[in-house]
């Protein structure tokens, strides 16, 4: 009864994403929504769309291994992302009336700062949105009790996503996820009452994580350590600024005020409302301790899906897995769609281009078919994350590891830097990539984080780079 209930919510799910396409004309309106959304559904945007599989399953997984300190990337520097975006780069992007981040560095730099910059972006993706159809694959796996496995339930979920994200677009992505936000919050909230009954309330929680140590958060005063936390912070807290998904929110607003307000309250409700999940998975530990020394064992991502199977009446249970099915869907179908339409706008419609005139319905085509094969390749990724291990928010922490290296300096230099130049931009590219690969393949686990150090270079090159060049090479800086 239980899988059909989460079978109906998939049906009209997929139902809105129909709906939804009837509003999609051309490719603007399938990329931006025809730059004519509200505060609220802005806000519901960026909320839902960073609350994520990571944020009910993979966060609260890790805090109960580690303790608060492991969460500086997700979700505080997740959070600092969403809100430094809205307060220092909405504004400005917004008025340049672009179609993609990516046509940023082709106005500001060249195009082959552009084409470079754009498949690093879509790359970064791989991570985001492959955690989000293991975790269907999990909540699948957890439902029928193992009837139908992981593997096949991240089938299962990728093609869900994909028939909704297919065809509505951003029009999609805007209505389902302003459903599902309502779906999230409701649901959680109702959860969580549930769970203080089981608890004695919310302080015999606190006071059990407290006396665990689970609330270290700030660093040793040594080098190392300092370098590992501010690393931790800053690869999703920078590196996750240079993305379609957020520019996408944002661009889809009705006007500057809302691009900034809605980007930076969505970030704020994020990181409020990510304590929910970890107050509700923690909670195992008073409710049923040998169930969650046994998950904690096996794999803690499952530890707050069996609770709810366990413990929590029929129809909580229903609330629950109709929550975590929003959570991961909002998040899912919008991530898929920002890496699609980057690859389409900034990397293949220019090279068609060169030889013909590219029609919008054509562009529209192309994008699609992008968004299916980006697709295929998201589930080849998470199978094989799921063989290898990789938990959802490690999944989630690696994706910005590329776009911190080479796309974030070249955004920031552009917007704020007047001498800003295409040679910097390549060489801030070139020392980050040159110094954070190998790295990464020597010494990932080494004093300096490897896209810390890829980072560090990149604003060297940058600096470097422009200026060295002559003054009339500069472009002219955004307003």
């Amino acid at each position: 009864m239980l899988l059909g209930f989460v079978i109906l919510y998939l049906v009209v799910s997929i139902g809105i994403g129909i709906y939804a396409a009837t509003k999609v004309h051309n490719a603007k309106d399938y990329i931006a929504a025809g730059r004519s959304l509200p505060f609220y559904i802005v806000t519901a945007m960026v909320f839902a769309t960073w609350f994520g599989a990571e944020t009910v399953l993979g966060i609260p997984a890790t805090f109960l291994k580690e303790d608060l300190a492991g969460l500086i990337s997700d979700p505080f520097g997740a959070s600092l992302c969403l809100v430094l975006f809205g307060l220092f780069f909405a504004r400005k992007l917004y008025r340049m009336n672009l179609l993609t981040i990516g046509d940023f560095y082709r106005q500001r730099y060249d195009r082959t700062v552009e084409v470079i910059t754009g498949i690093a972006i879509a790359l970064s993706y791989l991570g985001w949105v492959s955690a989000q159809v293991t975790a269907l694959g999990l909540v699948f796996d957890v439902l029928s009790d193992g009837a139908i496995t992981q593997q096949q339930g991240i089938l299962i979920g990728a093609a869900v996503v994909l028939m909704y994200t297919l065809y509505g677009g951003m029009w999609s992505v805007a209505l389902t996820t302003f459903f599902q936000m309502i779906i999230i919050v409701i649901g959680l909230i109702y959860i969580a009452w549930l769970l203080t009954g089981m608890t004695g309330g919310v302080a015999p929680v606190i006071a059990h994580a407290a006396d665990n140590a689970k609330f270290h958060f700030w660093p040793e005063l040594d080098a190392v350590a300092l370098i590992a936390f501010i690393s931790g912070l800053l690869t999703m807290g920078f590196g996750s600024i240079p993305q379609q998904d957020v520019f996408q929110r944002a661009n889809s607003s009705k006007n500057e005020t809302v691009a900034v307000w809605g980007t930076v309250v969505g970030g704020l409700a994020y990181f409020l409302f990510a304590a929910v999940p970890l107050f509700m998975a923690y909670s195992a530990n008073l409710i049923d301790p040998e169930l969650a020394a046994r998950w904690l064992g096996e794999d803690s991502q499952k530890l707050l899906p069996e609770l709810i199977k366990g413990h929590l009446p029929l129809f909580a249970q229903v609330i629950f897995y109709g929550a975590l099915l929003a959570v991961i869907m909002s998040t899912a179908s919008g991530t898929l769609l920002a890496p699609s339409v980057t690859i389409s706008e900034n990397v293949i419609k220019d090279f068609i281009s060169r030889r013909r005139q590219l029609p919008d319905h054509q562009l529209l085509v192309i994008t699609r078919w992008v968004v299916a094969i980006f697709t295929v390749l998201v589930t080849l990724y998470a199978l094989w994350a799921l063989e290898k291990e990789t938990g959802i928010h490690k999944m989630v922490e690696n994706a910005y590891k590329i776009t911190l290296v080479l796309a974030f300096v070249p955004l920031v230099a552009g917007l704020y830097w007047r001498r800003a130049s295409t040679r910097g931009a390549y060489w801030a590219i070139a020392l980050g990539f040159i110094t954070w690969i190998p790295l990464e393949i020597l010494a990932p686990e080494g004093a300096i984080p490897p896209q810390f150090a890829g980072f560090l270079m990149a604003c060297l090159g940058m600096l470097g780079g422009s200026l060295l060049t002559r003054g009339h090479a500069h472009k002219k800086q955004p307003a």
